[in-house]
This record gives C-alpha cells, structure tokens and sequence, in this order.
C-alpha cells in the first residue's frame, strides 16, 4: 500500500507531512516520560521483523493481487503506539530513501495510511480493550484467544481505514482516472483479505511473544503467566527470524502486484481484470514537486525495488532483506538513545 508521488498532489502530499508529523511529535514527547528500558531491544528487532516482513507478498487466491504486512498492530502491541509509531516512520522512510519503495513526496500520506491506524486506532479502540477484557472467560486460553480477536480484527479494520484513506488523498489530489466509488469498490475488498492474512501473522507472532515473554505485550491484564525463554532469548529469536525472513523467504514473495497496484493496473499479463487500467508509465498528476522528490530518490536509494542496480539475480533481495533489517533496527536504537526514551530515571532521595 506503499503510494507513489504520482497519486498525490503537492498540496495533499504537504498536508499529510503536517498530520504525520503531528502524530510523531506528540509520540515523542510521550516517549520522553518512559522509563521502560527493556523496550530498547525490543523496539530495534521488532521494527527489523516488521521490514522484514512487509518485504514478502503473499498470493491473494484468484484475484491476481498480493499483499504484504503493514505491521502497525505488531509493533503496537509490543511497543505501545507511540514507539510503534515512530518505528513505522523508520521502516517507511528507510523503504522510501533506500529501496525506493513509496515516494518521497507521499512519505507522510503512507505513515498515515500504514501505521498512524495500526498504531493508534488499532492500540487505543482495538487491542487494549479486548486484552485487558474477560472476552471468552479467564485462564491462559482465554488470553491466548484475546490476543488473536486483537490482532486479526485489528489488522483488518485498520487496513480498511488505510485503504479508505487512499482513497480519499487520491480523490483530493483531482485525479480523474480514478472515481471514487469504483476505486472504493476495488481497494476495500482486496485489503479485506489482506488484512486477514496478516492478522493470521500477527496472531502467530504474539502468541510466541506471550508464550515467551508475556509482559512484553502492552495492556494485558496483570495474572501472571510463566515465561518460557528469558528476555534476551526471546528478542534473539525474533532477531533470527527477522533475518530469515528477510534474508530467504523473501525470495518466495509473489510477483502479483500488491493491493493498491492491483486496483489501479489490474493484472491483464496473467489472464485477470485490468481493473482501473491505468498506464503505470504514464498516471496521476505531474508536479515539480514529485520530480524534484524523484530526483532526490534515485540520489539515495542503493538497492532500487529490493535489488542491485540493472540486475534481478536473487541475492540482491537477500542483501537487501538482510542490510534493510539491519538499518532498521540500528537507526531504531539510535533516535531512542538520541532522544532519551527508555532510560532508567534517576531519583534522588
């Protein structure tokens, strides 16, 4: 859900920027109260998971579409939503300067769109008030299911805002090629089934975490659950897999386009719709803006679409699943220590 300049007029793009930026200075000055530093590690390796993740697409069954993660609910979950929040911005904006996937004009219009609800909406109406509930009773199944009605409602509610959101910029920005009512039509149904499957993965990955290390997640009521694995253990794990993911099974993403690249080019190549049947050399508005953001792109991204410059050999997304997630989770831990967050207060007597 990744959106490109193109979708976006400068005006809409520069409003976005204001209501993402909102969001993350409010998140920081939040974070300059807490005093958690466990979340340190934390943060860096589940933000790598995230990228990770969101670098494979999964196959939507006969649409011709794929999907991927957005991981706002993930990471909220685990972080809370200001942190999570401000992780996401690290992911998209990494994804955005050095792998040129999402531009640079529509960065603040994809945080909205793809963490501002996971991490927000999802965490504040969605997860906290069904974990911290006595749906389906007491004892540690019943948290176990708590956690998945979280998660997989989460996930798909906050993806349909998402996608509605899309919409809306897109409608905004005057472009006529696509109508509101049949773009709505096309983005909310396929991000429907999207966001069931990560809901599925998120569902997965807490469980582990709550199997694991149950006070890492956020807002859970306080009976207490035995921990299998230490902290250290645990974040290892996750950092493992964060490199697995992103390092090998990326190589078996889907090579349908994603939801929002489905609704507007279709899939025409492999036999279905070409739904809004837009030229993907040719769409949207034209702007200096978006030209002058494209340049500073091409400057900055090194492994353009996941890969080595002119080349498709596979080790190209291996390296960049792998120094992708190692970026993330590097400039993670350095805006939380640049910034002061989750540093044990002195208290004098």
């Amino acid at each position: 859900m990744h959106m490109a300049d193109a979708l976006l007029a400068p005006a809409v793009a520069a409003t976005m920027y204001v209501a993402s930026g909102t969001a993350a200075g409010i998140s920081v000055h939040k974070l300059k109260k807490d005093d958690e530093p466990q979340k340190l590690p934390t943060m860096a390796v589940t933000a790598a998971l995230v990228f990770a993740g969101q670098m494979i697409n999964y196959t939507i069954p006969g649409t011709g579409s794929s999907g991927h993660m957005c991981g706002g609910m993930l990471l909220s979950a685990l972080l809370g939503p200001q942190a999570g929040f401000l992780s996401m911005i690290v992911i998209l904006t990494i994804q955005c300067l050095f792998f040129a996937d999402g531009g640079l004009l529509a960065l603040g219009a994809n945080v909205w769109n793809m963490a501002f609800y996971g991490c927000f909406v999802g965490y504040y109406l969605i997860w906290r008030p069904i974990v911290s509930s006595r749906w389906f009773g007491e004892g540690k199944n019943a948290r176990r299911l708590r956690v998945a009605a979280a998660s997989i409602l989460g996930c798909v509610i906050t993806l349909q805002l998402g996608a509605f959101s899309v919409v809306l910029e897109t409608s905004l920005s005057g472009i006529a090629e696509l109508p509101f009512g049949a773009f709505v039509a096309l983005m909310q149904p396929i991000h429907l089934a999207i966001g069931l499957v990560e809901g599925l993965i998120t569902t997965a990955v807490l469980l582990f975490v709550y199997e694991s290390r149950p006070e890492l997640l956020q807002g859970m009521d306080a009976a207490p659950v035995a921990a299998k694995h230490s902290l250290g253990t645990t974040v290892a794990i996750l950092a493992v897999v964060a490199l697995v993911v992103g390092g090998g099974l990326s190589l078996l993403a889907s090579s349908n386009p994603d939801g929002l690249e489905w609704a507007l080019f279709g899939n025409a190549e492999a036999g279905y719709a070409e739904n809004m049947g837009l030229d993907e050399e040719n769409f949207g508005v034209s702007s200096a803006a978006a030209d002058k953001a494209a340049s500073i792109q091409e400057a900055t991204a090194v492994l353009p679409d996941y890969a080595f410059s002119g080349s498709d050999a596979p080790v190209g997304t291996t390296v960049s699943g792998v120094v992708g997630s190692a970026m993330v989770a590097g400039v993670a831990l350095l805006i939380c220590f640049a910034g002061g967050f989750f540093r044990r207060k002195a208290h004098k007597a």
